[in-house]
């Protein structure tokens, strides 16, 4: 960590307290990985163009005037409105970037040195800095001029021909999963660099594409082609290996149900009345489930032709199996709250206060925090000189303070 230590602005809020983070990304890839890296107790420093990030654009829907995508990404950072074309406030950029822990940047290969931020550029004004690029596709020369959104690598990169059915044609998923996943690589990597940085002095670049980013998430479906040469195609709600494992049909609705194991096969068709089901040689094994899954599926919605959805979830959760109705997102996140599980914090003042949904993590120690909700877009003053804040509640400064805006 570069500048201060813990005590110069009291208690550490988080395990990343007193890490500095100026974050040049957009959209959603880069954004994710810096909210991560906030809700740790960084401190980051948002610099938009004079036209703002991408996606405060991307609406409806909108709350309090804002659009929710932008919110989905953006707590817990300040924002500064800075043109990186302009001499003047590309100095003011370079100036934080020499005392910044870590920087994040999203622009197309080539972009940031052209700009001149890129990270050979700063690695000589601050040698431990710790440099996440991602990007859609790599730096070859073949690569680099490539544009990439998560929709064209969910197609190029062969997650949608996995997804959807027959009948639908390739899908792609119901959110951009494909930035997300590619937000939290690089928050792995940042963090790992990080570490480094912090026992020798020596920083790195960290960079992550889009594209191996999705190869690698295929995971057993990318496995099942590396390993056999078989290309896998979309099955609907349906696994390629395990059987039951997709959504049936009940008397009011859909379920699904989802079994690891041939003891969770037994106790479901015990469940269902039809422990002899466990006995055919048909679906005795699961690769004789697989085999067998149409007959299967006739033989399973049979018995639960005769239960609701709830009644079916009630009774086969009670027995140990795995099965649960097809929620919506009130469904969801009414599920969380029953579970214990605190989904949704407001973030802000009683005034303004914007509700999101809370990180995953959970640290018994140094706790995630939400500190500030996203922010409204700063505003370029100049000359003025940046600097890093300690992690006070927006509310102590004045919206007209020299600096990010809260």
């Amino acid at each position: 960590m570069s500048g201060r230590a813990w005590s110069d602005c009291g208690p550490p809020s988080g395990a990343l307290d007193g890490v500095r983070v100026l974050d040049l990304s957009r959209i959603l890839a880069g954004p994710y990985l810096t909210m991560m890296l906030g809700d740790l107790g960084a401190d980051v420093v948002k610099v938009e163009p004079p036209g703002g990030d991408d996606t405060r654009t991307w609406g409806p829907p909108f709350h309090e005037g804002t659009t929710t995508y932008f919110l989905s990404v953006n707590r817990n950072k300040r924002s500064w409105s800075l043109d990186l074309t302009d001499v003047t406030q590309r100095a003011e950029l370079l100036s934080l970037a020499t005392t910044a822990d870590i920087v994040v940047e999203n622009f197309r290969p080539g972009v940031a040195e052209r700009l001149g931020v890129g990270y050979e550029q700063l690695r000589e004004l601050n040698p431990a800095l710790v440099y996440c690029s991602i990007n859609a596709f790599g730096n070859a020369p073949q690569a680099r001029s490539l544009p990439g959104y998560d929709l064209l690598v969910q197609a190029v990169g062969g997650l949608m021909s996995v997804t959807g059915s027959t009948e639908s044609g390739p899908t792609k998923t119901g959110v951009a999963v494909v930035d997300v996943l590619a937000g939290t690589h690089a928050c792995a990597g940042v963090l790992a660099a990080l570490r480094h940085a912090e026992r020798t002095g020596e920083g790195q670049r960290v960079e992550v594409t889009l594209l191996q980013t999705v190869l690698s998430s295929l995971v057993n479906q990318g496995s099942a082609y590396l390993c056999t040469g078989h290309v896998p195609e979309a099955m609907g709600n349906a696994h390629p290996s395990l059987a039951p494992y997709e959504t049936y049909a009940a008397a009011d609705g859909s379920l699904v149900i989802a079994v690891g194991n041939d003891r969770q096969f037994a106790v479901l068709t015990t469940v269902l009345g039809a422990p002899e089901l466990a006995q055919d040689p048909r679906f005795g094994t699961n690769p004789s489930r697989v085999e067998h899954r149409s007959e299967l599926r006739v033989e399973l919605e049979g018995r639960l032709g005769v239960l609701t959805v709830r009644e079916a979830c009630r009774v086969l959760t009670a027995s140990g199996v795995p099965a649960g109705p097809v929620n919506d997102l009130a469904g969801a996140f009414e599920l969380a709250e029953e579970l214990g599980l605190r989904p949704v914090v407001d973030v802000g003042t009683s005034q303004h206060a914007v509700p999101v949904a809370t990180s995953p993590l959970s640290l018994s120690a140094t706790p995630v925090s939400y500190r500030r909700p996203p922010p409204s877009q700063g505003a370029v003053h100049q000359p003025r000189a940046l600097r890093w804040d300690c992690g006070a509640d927006p509310a102590d400064r004045p919206a007209t303070s020299s600096g990010p805006t809260a």
